[in-house]
């Protein structure tokens, strides 16, 4: 059985559509470490503590994440 699978799930990040959106889940029986599960619409998960998606959350709530994605878009780089 997948970490996902085990844990409990918080949040959809998308749910507009039916092909999979990444996820949000808590698995309260994993090791602090790895507690919060994030899954994407392929299949794949990463894991971390409470402490690390906290930091996520905080520089997505400044626009941070959004600066560094938008100026490395306008590189056009492939």
């Amino acid at each position: 059985m997948s970490a996902a699978e085990q844990a409990r799930h918080v949040l959809t990040f998308c749910g507009k559509c039916s092909c999979g959106c990444p996820e949000l889940f808590v698995d309260h029986d994993a090791v602090p470490e790895r507690r919060i599960v994030i899954t994407d619409d392929f299949g794949q998960r990463i894991q971390m503590s409470v402490e690390q998606l906290q930091v996520i959350v905080d520089e997505a709530r400044s626009g941070q994440i959004t600066t560094l994605v938008d100026a490395e878009l306008a590189l056009g780089v492939h």
